[in-house]
């Protein structure tokens, strides 16, 4: 498992680079007009990805499958929801819909941490009879 947190760390890395230089290229092509969600984009991989893994992978700790996908998941959801503000807002015009990110960037992160109380319970497969395998 230490090997996917150091893989999503890293990807968390390039993210938050990426969306710097995204937001900087578009910044200067935005005629002096700008909008911090735009500007700060690449704070939410930074502050939500790099941090959290990095110390993770300091202490040793694994968190379990679920909870990388689901974080992860709600990471990439809150950023391309920074952008779209980021961008409406820059443009000059607004959207009901742009609620949706947050909301569902909350969510995320709440079944985030709800996966690390879910206990996996055992594959049960050989205790499951197939109506295939009955004595004919």
């Amino acid at each position: 498992m230490t090997k996917q947190l150091k893989k999503d760390l890293l990807y968390n890395i390039i993210g938050s680079v990426l969306l710097a230089l995204f937001g900087a290229v578009y910044e200067i092509f935005s005629h002096g007009v700008y909008s911090y969600f735009m500007i700060y984009a690449f704070a939410i991989p930074l502050v939500m990805g790099v941090l959290p893994y990095a110390i993770l992978l300091l202490k040793g700790k694994n968190p379990n499958n679920r909870f990388l996908k689901l974080w992860n998941t709600a990471i990439a959801t809150l950023s391309v929801g920074s952008i779209f503000a980021g961008v409406l807002a820059i443009y000059g015009t607004t959207n009901s819909l742009i609620i949706v990110y947050p909301v569902v960037g909350a969510i995320l992160v709440f079944l985030s941490f709800a996966s690390l109380f879910i206990k996996k319970h055992p594959h049960r497969a050989s205790k499951r009879i197939s109506r295939y395998d009955s004595a004919a």
